[in-house]
Parts: C-alpha cells; sequence; structure tokens
C-alpha cells in the first residue's frame, strides 16, 4: 500500500507541479515574446529534469516508500542535470531571438 501512495504522490509532484510551474513559465516567456510553438517544449522539459533532481535529492526521503534503492544522486550528475535544466530554460528566449 505504502508503494502505491508513493506513486501517487509522485505523479502530483511531477504532473501537478510541473503543470503549475509550467504555467508560470510560459506566462514569463510570452511576456517576453518567445515563439512558444516552436520552442515552448525546451522549458517544460528543463522542469521536468528539475523536479527529477529536486525529489532524487530531497523528496524521496519524506514520503511513504521506506524500502532499498532510497538514495540521492551523486553530486556530480545533480550539478550536470541542474546545469542542463539552466540551459534548457535560457535557450527559448535566446533562440527566439535568432528568428
Amino acid at each position: 500500500m505504502r508503494v502505491i501512495l508513493e506513486l501517487v504522490r509522485i505523479l502530483l509532484i511531477f504532473g501537478l507541479g510541473g503543470a503549475i510551474i509550467s504555467t508560470v513559465l510560459i506566462a514569463i516567456y510570452k511576456s517576453i515574446g518567445v515563439n512558444m510553438d516552436q520552442y515552448g517544449w525546451l522549458g517544460s522539459v528543463a522542469i521536468l529534469i528539475l523536479l527529477f533532481v529536486w525529489y532524487r535529492n530531497k523528496l524521496q526521503f519524506s514520503g511513504w516508500y521506506t524500502g532499498k534503492g532510497k538514495e540521492k544522486l551523486p553530486k556530480k550528475v545533480s550539478q550536470v542535470l541542474i546545469l542542463c535544466s539552466l540551459l534548457l530554460l535560457v535557450s527559448p528566449p535566446l533562440l527566439s531571438l535568432s528568428i
């Protein structure tokens, strides 16, 4: 039962949390004139990567699941994923300027 509760928790974090943050990001992109048809998905991928890192490094330790396999991402992996996510967040406005 705990595994099912944790899966529902993960779906809510990624589904609802990702949707809310994406809505805010889309509003910001639209206000600065980013072409959302071509480059809007880059911001959504960046948000999912950030949520994944946050879950693996913090949130998994506060949930219902108490089984094996709960460990943080290695520091270098976290840094690389966060850097890639930041590059993805910055790229839509820069790519829209070039067109």
